[in-house]
């Protein structure tokens, strides 16, 4: 009989819409600079060539109607709507023609961010973990089957800060669709069922405080809320 030192920590599962079962997470990665639009907003130059990629630990994941703390060691903490696809069939070097076949389904997805720590980890060509990788920074909705609605390439990503629009813009608008990013990011990892893939957010991402509440939706894939807790 294993023994451990400590209490190994409970399995991350996200709830899928319309099942008692849950879909255990094993990796999150995160598309950069995915909207052209976003990518000027952060004064930089998009590459419409190859995407990259930075990750969050499982557990930072956090459900959707969750309050969470304003994270420590920020005066610039941003919200940013995403469109968030799992995988549901494992995976290497797939092709573009079979890589929907590997997706299980979608949900919204926050992709909470430090962005002073962020942007100074830019400047000095650093890596961005502390301004990304925190607790409670991967915010997802109830994951939707693609069996039940299909495979989105457009339609209407929102987003709201206490009822005032932020973020409006279509997922058609992606640099690289969900296609394109299973055939590349297979040529790197052996993608297999746990893994979950944020794939960017449009523009019009910026800061929030202690006591808002942010609200987004997809259309045909769900809506997503946070509060910010008071101090």
């Amino acid at each position: 009989m294993t023994t451990y030192l400590f209490t190994p920590p409970p399995v991350v599962a996200i709830p899928v819409k319309g099942s008692a079962e849950q879909y255990p997470v094993r990796r999150i990665f995160c598309v950069g600079r995915n909207y052209e639009a976003h990518a000027k907003e952060m004064g930089v130059q998009v590459d419409r060539e190859a995407p990259f990629y930075f990750t969050k630990a499982h557990d930072t994941y956090v459900p959707s109607g969750a309050s969470v703390a304003y994270p420590p060691g920020t005066l610039n903490y941003h919200y940013e709507m995403e469109l968030v696809f799992v995988i549901g069939k494992a995976g290497f070097e797939i092709s573009k023609e079979s890589a929907l076949d590997h997706v299980f389904g979608y949900a919204c997805g926050l992709d909470m961010t430090r962005r002073d720590l962020q942007l100074a980890a830019r400047e000095q060509r650093r890596p961005w973990d502390l301004g990304k990788d925190f607790e409670e920074s991967a915010v997802i909705s109830d994951i939707v089957p693609a069996a039940d609605i299909g495979h989105p390439g457009k339609g209407a990503i929102e987003l709201c800060v206490n009822g005032k629009t932020r973020q409006s813009s279509d997922l058609s608008l992606l640099i690289h669709g969900v296609a394109d990013l299973v055939a590349h990011l297979s040529r790197f990892y052996h993608l297999t069922p746990g893994d979950v893939i944020f794939t960017g957010t449009p523009e019009g991402v910026g800061p929030v405080v202690a006591g808002d509440r942010i609200e987004g939706s997809i259309a045909n894939v769900g809506s997503i809320s946070l509060n910010i807790k008071q101090a």
